[in-house]
């Protein structure tokens, strides 16, 4: 499944920086100066995934093929941009394509980049992100409430019904000042939710930029970052986008030499996607084999069709049953015939709910 991210904030807080670490390019201009993301940057990066060097290993696959996560740069984010300033609306139309929002704060102290608000006030700065979204959310769902209670009213359309319930839901919420992500909504109302394609329904996670000292640490700024996450139901995640940024053009050895000198057991941008992961409910499986291993992602609880369909939706129709082997399994048992000898290997049905690291081959119709 393609999982696209969103990297917003004030200008000069350190997102292009962010983004140049991610994707180990100089796509996206890194200035300081307002606007100098003037459209959007697009890169994908691999998540990292340490199981798939031993499956490849086992298996004697030709090829390691990891999960891929999108991250866009949009440009800043200033006061009033749901109303045109800056470069306003476009960007929120960015925004709404991606599947989640990494919000990113500055977190350190330096007089040679400007701040856009004139002083350094990561939670101020959350304000004026979550206030210009829920503005631009606001009107989205004004635009669209009198077509909706029309069609609602009308011959009894259930689905217009149920998604007039669903926009008055986070209508109350954003007009209480609170983002459309702090409303409580159905497991059985979720696919029309995402529907609404509120920008402030997005999960959220908060990227606190720290300085080079406090890249392991964190700091007094980080540590306020976290606890605004935790009462807004978020993730967060501080790291030091500039250490990032160097880390990212090492090869591993001195990837690994540098990790160590500064006291950290892994790279921050790591933590970053894997804090994605978690915030959208995401898991890893893997197949693997002479000519490749390969990590698939999918939903947490996800059954095994499902699972099936994320390599090719015919194996999802077509599906019998799939053969398993969870990950510790297949490592100690030196792979599948080693599972398949000692009883380890499992035939699923169409119920199986995939596990985290479930190796797995799929029996599907031709």
């Amino acid at each position: 499944m393609a999982l696209k991210v969103a990297i917003v904030g004030l200008p000069n807080v350190g997102k292009s920086t962010l983004f140049n670490a991610l994707t180990q390019t100089a796509a996206a201009q890194a200035a300081n100066y307002p606007f100098c993301t003037i459209e959007p940057n697009v890169g994908e990066v691999a998540v990292p995934e340490s199981r798939l060097d031993a499956l490849a290993k086992i298996a004697g696959s030709k090829e390691i093929i990891p999960a891929r996560i999108t991250f866009v740069d949009v440009a800043g984010l200033v006061r009033g941009a749901a109303q045109g300033e800056g470069l306003g609306n476009q960007f929120l139309a960015n925004i709404r394509d991606c599947d989640a929002t990494a919000l990113v704060v500055r977190c350190f102290e330096d007089g040679d980049i400007a701040h856009v608000e004139g002083r350094i006030d990561p939670l101020g700065d959350i304000d004026i992100i979550d206030t210009e979204l829920m503005l631009a959310d606001l009107e989205s769902l004004e635009r669209r409430l009198p077509a909706l209670e029309k069609r609602a009213k009308a011959g009894g359309d259930k689905e217009a019904q149920a998604t007039l319930r669903l926009a008055l839901l986070a209508k109350t919420e954003l007009d209480a000042g609170r983002p459309a992500r702090a409303a409580k909504v159905a497991e059985e109302d979720a696919k029309a939710w995402r529907m609404l394609q509120l920008l402030t329904a997005k999960p959220a996670l908060f990227v606190a930029n720290v300085d080079e000292a406090s890249a392991g640490t964190g700091n007094a700024l980080s540590e306020r970052v976290a606890e605004r996450a935790t009462r807004d139901g978020a993730e967060c995640v501080a790291i030091s986008a500039r250490i990032e940024s160097e880390i990212a053009v090492l090869d591993p050895a001195e990837r690994t030499e540098f990790l160590e000198a500064l006291g950290l057991e892994t790279p921050g941008l790591d933590r970053l996607i894997r804090a994605a992961y978690h915030l959208l409910g995401l898991q890893t499986y893997f197949t693997a084999g002479p000519k490749e291993s390969r990590a698939w992602t999918i939903p947490v609880g996800a059954v095994a069709p499902e699972a099936a369909g994320v390599i090719h939706t015919d194996f999802e129709k077509k599906f019998i049953r799939a053969e398993t082997i969870a990950y510790d399994d297949y490592v100690r048992l030196n792979g599948e015939a080693g599972a398949r000898a000692n009883g380890r290997l499992r035939a699923e049905g169409r119920d199986y709910v995939v596990k985290d690291g479930d190796v797995m081959n799929f029996l599907h119709g031709g």
